[in-house]
């Protein structure tokens, strides 16, 4: 049985209560990250190591996004069977319909 010694606290008590949750390796990583970002400055190299972090964390959000669940769509209707847009997708047809255009072969 091992415990969050971050959550046992009343800093931790307070975060579940906002329903923000970290962990002890989130917590570690964030001090981590500031700590070298201040020797970086010191060392007159901190924007370039924030830009380099920033574009890290980029790739980190968008290389392995969660799996979906069954059954639940993807926001690009090209990933959805048969294409099928979320509900309330603006699409070009019904744009058309609305701004009162007509097809060319009724006009």
């Amino acid at each position: 049985d091992r415990r969050d010694w971050l959550l046992d606290n009343a800093l931790g008590r307070w975060l579940t209560k906002r329903q923000i949750v970290l962990s002890n390796l989130t917590l570690l990583k964030v001090l981590l990250w500031l700590v070298l970002l201040g020797l970086f400055v010191e060392l007159e190299f901190g924007l370039p190591f924030f830009v380099i972090s920033l574009f890290y964390w980029l790739y980190e959000g968008l290389r392995s996004p969660a799996a979906r669940e069954p059954g639940e769509l993807s926001a690009y209707s090209v990933f959805n069977p048969d294409c099928q847009p979320l509900l309330g997708t603006l699409t070009a047809e019904q744009l058309e319909g609305e701004m009162g255009y007509r097809p060319l072969a009724n006009r």
